[in-house]
């Protein structure tokens, strides 16, 4: 598997390299995988789209693979792990997607980028969570669709992490060197080009279902769906640097509004330590605390 030592000249030069690169799974998604195969008989659809979506490195693989081998008859996208899994059929899944490479084997020499992939992986897996949490509060139709987009957001940062870990790792400790500097910022100084750039146009190339591209798509920032989770995303973030992050407030005033419920159900609901709350609420915020039982 060939990683890139130096930045390339061109969104299309990313896309083109890594296109041609395995992607590579968790390894706790391959022995869950293995579990499950060993029990086909009671094996369940929910049970694998349970694995598949604790993994975005997995979600990408299998609806890739549903739209390249999609028929000619199928006039609809497959955005849903569920409506994937019905399309494949449980035994055919197994077959597809069996002795995968998996990343820490592939990031084995570089313990620092794997330790950042599993990292943003994690932050992915709860942004995804909280987008779920979120749509339902909306009354969204589809919640799985705001799943899996919420989940796959950083999905080029993941891949940088895999197939560029000395880049990425350069714009990290450039961000560490200077807290001022944003992260598209980096990635430009560092990859000539952002991950923001380079995703749009892989989603594309993997022939990702249209509605996820849409959902990934921030100049559609105003669009309340992709606005949830673009907020999710940030939320995520801005939490697995500590509930004392200075963006944390205006993340809750933007959260409130969109999902039109009060700072305080919103704090209960992400399970905020209630000793930070005033800290969090936004400062225009004059509404009196509960009480707490």
């Amino acid at each position: 598997m060939a990683m890139l030592a130096h930045a390339l000249p061109s969104v299309e030069a990313y896309v083109d390299f890594f296109s041609r690169q395995p992607l590579p799974i968790l390894r706790r998604t391959v022995c869950e995988f293995d579990r499950l195969r060993q029990d086909l008989d009671n094996v369940t659809r929910q049970d694998i789209a349970t694995a598949v979506l604790g993994d975005p490195l997995m979600t990408i693989r299998l609806l890739a693979h549903i739209e390249t081998h999609r028929k000619n008859t199928q006039n609809h996208d497959i955005a849903t792990i569920g409506s994937a899994l019905v399309m494949m059929g449980i035994i055919p899944f197994f077959k597809a997607f069996s002795g995968l490479p998996t990343a820490e084997d592939v990031l084995a020499p570089q313990p620092r980028a794997l330790l950042g992939l599993l990292k943003v992986v994690g932050r992915a897996c709860k942004a995804a969570h909280y987008a779920r949490d979120w749509a339902v509060v909306r009354r969204d139709l589809d919640v799985n669709e705001i799943t899996i987009a919420a989940l796959l957001r950083e999905a080029t940062e993941m891949i940088c992490w895999i197939h560029a870990p000395d880049l990425t790792l350069r714009t990290y400790d450039m961000q560490r060197a200077n807290r001022q500097l944003r992260s598209a910022a980096a990635q430009r100084e560092v990859f000539g080009v952002t991950a923001y750039e380079v995703q749009l146009a892989l989603v594309r190339t993997w022939h990702l279902p249209n509605l996820l591209v849409q959902l990934l798509d921030e100049s559609q920032a105003k669009h309340p769906r992709v606005h949830m989770i673009t907020l999710a995303s940030d939320f995520a973030r801005h939490v697995s640097l500590g509930w004392d992050n200075p963006a944390l407030p205006d993340d809750i005033a933007c959260l409130s509004t969109l999902l039109h419920i009060q700072p305080e159900a919103l704090l209960r609901r992400v399970d905020a330590p209630e000793e930070i709350w005033p800290k969090l609420l936004p400062a225009a915020y004059s509404g009196a605390f509960p009480a707490v039982p």
